[in-house]
């Protein structure tokens, strides 16, 4: 039995995900250019943070370098549209021809089985709460696309219910179910609309079952991947083990997903499985004809990292997002950047751009332990950083912590 190195693995995990193509060797990112990328991953997660761009625009950036984000913009609304936001793995921006696979879950919400949400049940049994989502969905009707803000105005009668939280719950509720989608966002609050007015007529809207939907998920998970164990599959949806398990099973027999045998990081032999549409890109890594050529950074929400610990297993590398943790207990920053080289994960930067004086901040920049910033890594990550200041608009660079400082030193004199 053949036995994959990890290298050949690697690159094509980076290849199902739009993450090996050489710097510069990209045509001018357009709107087309945009749907093949986000279709090819599945799904780009939504992330409120802000110290760069946020993370949706980010993780077209990695794959596509610099490009408009208004184009990305364009196709979530009007005429054009071509991506739908919804629940994915996490609060996703789709492609409308997945639409389909919501209709199961707004169906529990609506409350037509036992799987319903008792949330939303106990907060409609509450007080008012009835009224609130007829008077949500009357105004939408009568006024067109409303945002959340559009409710906080006095010009409505006062009640004990009528403020502005229960009409976003209402918002929310609504959209769950199906009766309202998002029509597009005004300074990234939510603009709802009645879904008969956003969904393009061509969407097919034909409902599967929920075991149909559950098997189209785990199986594109798998392909997205490239490469993964067993329960990476159901990751990418945020599926539970117990879930996928069987699906995989299922996939497996029928010759869906082939059984493999690969090398990890740490010199380990294990069995993996990749998508049968895959196979010839893994036999193309083994033999150097495909290789991970590109240099670039990684939001901390970018599907690469969705199989969980697959990033240790392939990588040697342990993602993390410590936003969440008390500033005096971070290692690596706020919103730290990992720089994906070739097909290393070599380092990590946490940023912070300065939008009125043009100045991208890093707070701090790192090596993994035994890379040396020799002069094809500078020299590369160079490439990368000037594409990620014109795609943020900065016009200087200061790095406050480097390790080693001579990473940092030699990366500025690249870059000035």
């Amino acid at each position: 039995m053949t036995i994959y190195p990890a290298s050949a693995l690697r690159t094509v995990a980076l290849r199902t995900q739009g993450l090996h193509a050489a710097n510069g060797h990209e045509s001018l990112p357009t709107p087309e250019t945009i749907c093949q990328t986000v279709e090819q991953i599945g799904c780009v997660q939504i992330d409120t943070l802000h110290v760069v761009r946020r993370s949706q625009y980010l993780v077209l950036w990695s794959r596509l370098g610099s490009y408009d984000p208004a184009d990305f913009d364009a196709l979530q609304s009007g005429t054009g549209r071509r991506f739908f936001e919804g629940w994915q793995h996490a609060a996703c921006i789709i492609p409308l021809e997945e639409y389909r696979y919501q209709t199961p879950h707004q169906r529990n919400v609506r409350g037509q089985n036992e799987q319903t949400s008792t949330w939303y049940s106990r907060w409609l049994n509450e007080h008012g709460h009835p009224e609130t989502i007829q008077m949500v969905r009357e105004r939408i009707q009568r006024e067109g696309a409303l945002k959340v803000s559009d409710f906080e105005r006095g010009d409505h009668p006062a009640g004990a219910w009528w403020n502005w939280r229960p009409a976003k719950v209402a918002l929310e509720y609504l959209y769950a179910f199906g009766e309202l989608m998002i029509a597009g966002r005004d300074k990234f609050q939510r603009i709802y609309d009645l879904t008969e007015r956003v969904l393009p007529d061509w969407v097919d809207t034909t409902e599967p079952t929920i075991e149909q939907r559950d098997r189209f998920w785990v199986e594109r998970g798998a392909k997205a991947l490239g490469v993964c164990l067993p329960r990476h599959a159901g990751d990418y949806t945020w599926m539970k083990v117990t879930k996928s398990r069987p699906i995989v099973a299922a996939l497996v027999k029928d010759g869906t997903l082939r059984p493999i045998a690969g090398k990890l990081d740490n010199g380990e032999t294990t069995e993996l499985l990749i998508h049968r549409d895959n196979l010839p890109l893994l036999e193309q890594a083994a033999d150097d004809s495909l290789k991970a050529e590109r240099t670039t950074f990684l939001s901390p929400f970018d599907s690469l990292w969705w199989a969980v610990r697959r990033d240790e297993l392939l990588w040697g590398f342990h993602q993390s997002l410590e936003c969440y943790v008390p500033a005096p207990k971070r290692v690596y920053g706020y919103f730290s950047l990992p720089i994906l080289h070739k097909d290393r994960i070599v380092g990590r930067f946490d940023p912070k751009l300065e939008r009125k004086t043009g100045l991208l901040h890093l707070k701090t920049l790192f090596l993994e332990p035994g890379i040396k910033p020799g002069g094809e890594l500078v020299k590369d990550v160079a490439v990368a950083m000037r594409d990620f200041m014109k795609f943020h608009q900065a016009t200087d660079l200061v790095i406050e912590k480097s390790q080693p400082e001579e990473f940092g030193r030699k990366l500025l004199k690249k870059i000035t």
